[in-house]
């Protein structure tokens, strides 16, 4: 059988930082990704979606120069983000985080950036097998390795690998994560439950389109909030090259039309509608609703079919939850969204992933996975503090709290643009101190890493 000291299942973002810290770090790597093809790429790849965009801060949680990525990666540089609310709106032009990065953001290549880690994994010394997928882990828990625990890992093509360290790093979609964890927990708990309730999953649906130039805002991101029903539910439009851009939306998994409440109240819901919309609706519903007076969508804006995954479409998960720990006893060391780190909310996760897989692969290589749980939540817990605790802020939110959550924050920044939600700013009212005092709340709520859905001492092993 062959044997490896660290194999990565899941060649995203986290798997291909991961595989490129282990080898950098000496260890004999190996990647596995089933590989997906797109439109915009040659080949198979890991199975990616184009992402949102790229904030300045997020640059420095991901522990890179922005020097160094590629320039063909940057599609557009940003200056700042519109909230549009059903009756108010709220621009923001910083992050109000210390960044190195000199603009707000920008919108990337998610393919070419996936390409350019991948280049520096295999630099590395790293064995990439895309189009080779994991049917199977096992853990031997009484192995004779010095080391602690072996896996054996069986291959989509029938062939069995040993490894010392297995990285989990297969996404939301989480083919392998879930049972192989769940060797792990208690009787009667899955780590499922953690990762996959319904009530906390989302899927995403975006389309490339061809916009009329006076239309297109080349350094702009916009979200519509209070537009459609659903806990994090919403639209939006990022820049791309040219005058294209993405228009997609994210909506929970299963929700209903009879679960919505006041569904007259959202102005992408109609009155004769007999069930939610489907992403594709929603967006011409949205472009309709914007634009619908002086063009003709279909015609003036049109799907562009030689971008994204089909056809100038993409759907994908987003698993918006709260991160679990791993069992790093066992030598398995789960990253990215495969661990929780993705959410609808904020609609990112790549700086997490590539963070969390950089911290997963270097502990490996050294014989040091005992420190995983503590460094990713060094490293990237106060941005999932953030993150949680907005979402909770905002879950019960219909379209009139939106206005005036907008009204609110257009109050405390006075015209300034800053994120003041991340500033200590109090002179709006006591409905701005009651904002921050709810956000304040939450984050202490969730304080010491108490974000964790699975705690490491939850495991048996």
């Amino acid at each position: 059988m062959e044997r490896v000291e660290v194999a990565v299942v899941g060649g995203g973002p986290a798997g291909a930082t991961a595989a490129e810290r282990a080898a950098a770090h000496g260890a004999e790597t190996v990647l596995f990704e089933q590989g997906v093809p797109r439109e915009d790429r040659e080949g198979l790849g890991p199975d990616s979606t184009d992402a949102a965009g790229m904030l300045d801060y997020w640059i420095d949680i991901m522990d890179f120069d922005y020097a160094e990525i590629p320039d063909d990666v940057v599609l557009q540089e940003l200056e700042g983000t519109e909230f549009v609310g059903p009756n108010s709106a709220v621009e923001l032009t910083t992050t109000g985080m210390d960044a190195s990065y000199p603009k707000f953001g920008y919108t990337f290549h998610r393919a070419r950036m996936d390409d350019w880690l991948y280049e520096r994994a295999t630099d590395a010394g790293a064995d990439l097998r895309v189009g080779t997928g994991v049917s199977d882990l096992e853990t031997d828990l009484r192995s004779s390795s010095p080391k602690g625990p072996t896996h054996t890992l069986t291959l989509s093509n029938g062939d069995r690998i040993e490894a010392q360290y297995v990285i989990l790093a297969d996404g939301p979609q989480r083919r392998i994560t879930l049972e192989a964890l769940d060797q792990f927990t208690p009787p009667g708990r899955s780590i499922a439950d953690a990762l996959s309730p319904p009530t906390a999953n989302h899927i995403a649906y975006q389309e490339y389109r061809e916009f009329p130039e006076e239309l297109f805002d080349s350094d702009w991101l916009k979200f519509w909030w209070g537009y459609m029903p659903g806990e994090t539910a919403y639209p939006w439009v990022f820049p791309n090259d040219g005058t294209v851009a993405r228009v997609g939306l994210t909506m929970p998994i299963g929700m209903e039309l009879e679960d919505v409440d006041n569904p007259a109240s959202y102005a992408l819901l109609d009155s004769s509608d007999e069930r939610l919309p489907s992403g594709s609706e929603y967006i011409t519903r949205l472009l309709e609703h914007e634009f619908g007076d002086e063009y003709d969508i279909e015609s003036d804006m049109p799907i562009v079919e030689d971008r994204g995954k089909s056809t100038g479409t993409e759907t994908y998960p987003i698993s918006s939850t709260r991160p679990i720990d791993s069992p790093v006893g066992a030598n398995i060391a789960v990253a990215g969204g495969a661990m929780g780190t993705t959410s609808a909310f904020h609609e990112g996760g790549y700086h997490v992933a590539v963070r969390t897989g950089k911290i997963a692969g270097r502990l490996a290589a050294t014989d040091s996975l005992e420190h995983y749980n503590d460094l990713w939540k060094r490293a990237i817990g106060d941005e999932i503090l953030r993150n949680v605790a907005f979402a909770d802020i905002v879950a019960d939110y219909e379209p009139d709290d939106w206005d005036r959550a907008f009204d609110i924050v257009t109050d405390m920044q006075g015209g300034s643009g800053e994120n003041v939600l991340l500033n200590r700013t109090y002179g709006a009212g006591i409905a701005a101190s009651k904002l921050l005092v709810s956000y304040k709340k939450r984050k202490f709520a969730y304080r010491n890493g108490t974000y964790v859905q699975f705690d490491a001492d939850d495991y048996l092993y």
